[in-house]
């Protein structure tokens, strides 16, 4: 089941052309990366999913029901974590989620058993400082539960990483993962290591386009070649072995820096049948010698050229 379809968006802003007819879908239960530079579109795009900038041209859809500029009835379907949430800094998270209830009209009973079971997903169940004293992962934590207090269909989440220290982002990207198994899950980053981790699904958007699209694993096996990281003792080794002719072939894939090297190919066993004999002609062995598979950065470089 579609939970998001984008047909036809487009969004302009004076003359400069934002969304140039965009579409894609969304499946229930999965995540989802969008991704992009900075300034590609991908916060405009998030914003017209909310209904909180009119689109020039194409329709949105959440959970079968059109999106409509303004007021939209999808938004009872979403939760949405911004980039940078904003919080009361005198409450505590459950004074927090407690307001959170009572705007959104959910009973009391409920939004007090729902916040615990939230605070104890996010970590903070045993926290009972004021959110001012909260450091930015804990609030970015924090939005989470609050996006999820009324059990959305779609969890919307703009750069919910970019911010973070290492263990910030792993605690966000474990509960992302988590809570799919109930919400679908949109999130738009530029942090292509936290896609990789997490993503079920991706698209790519590019100049106002969408250039890739699909099942991340997908992806990658289409893209699919792998890498040969090399690295000599002396650069002297290095150009031994690049000055053969038996592999220069190879070499209009690779790219150098010093004495280290990266052979990028698709015909492994030929390919490294060949690299042992060349290793074995120029009368050198290499200090490191790595099978690396290609990585979504790689990837990803290849399709925003």
């Amino acid at each position: 089941m579609s939970i998001v379809e984008v047909k036809g968006l487009k969004k302009q802003f004076a003359d400069k052309k934002v969304i140039d007819d965009i579409s894609f879908t969304v499946e229930e239960n999965r995540v989802f990366g969008f991704l992009g530079r900075n300034g590609s579109g991908k916060t405009t795009t998030m914003k017209m999913l909310l209904g909180l900038l009119q689109p020039d041209e194409g329709n949105l859809n959440i959970c079968g029901e059109l999106v409509r500029f303004g007021e939209t009835k999808t938004n009872k379907y979403v939760g949405f974590l911004p980039d940078v949430p904003m919080f009361y800094p005198f409450m505590t998270a459950r004074e927090y989620l407690l307001l959170c209830g009572e705007i959104t009209g959910l009973k009391q009973p409920y939004t007090k058993q729902k916040s615990e079971e939230l605070l104890d997903l996010i970590g903070l169940a045993n926290e009972s400082g004021r959110i001012g004293t909260y450091s930015r992962g804990m609030k970015q934590r924090l939005g989470i539960a609050q996006a999820l207090l009324n059990e959305p269909k779609l969890l919307i989440c703009d750069e919910p990483t970019s911010a973070l220290d290492p263990i910030g982002r792993k605690q966000i990207l474990d509960i992302l993962h988590e809570v799919k198994q109930k919400t679908t899950v949109i999130f738009s980053t530029h942090v292509l290591s936290d896609v990789e981790r997490i993503c079920d699904d991706i698209a790519v958007l590019h100049e106002g386009k969408i250039v890739m699209a699909g099942d991340l694993q997908a992806i990658k096996r289409q893209y699919q070649s792998d890498l040969l990281h090399i690295q000599f003792g002396t650069e002297d080794d290095k150009n031994k072995f690049c000055g053969l002719s038996s592999i220069q072939n190879l070499l209009n894939d690779s790219n150098f820096k010093e004495e280290k090297m990266n052979l990028q190919f698709k015909h492994t066993h030929f390919t490294e049948q060949l690299v042992l004999q060349a290793f074995q002609e120029a009368q050198v062995f290499p200090q490191k010698l790595e099978k690396m598979e290609q990585s979504l950065e790689n990837i990803f470089m290849d399709v925003v050229k």
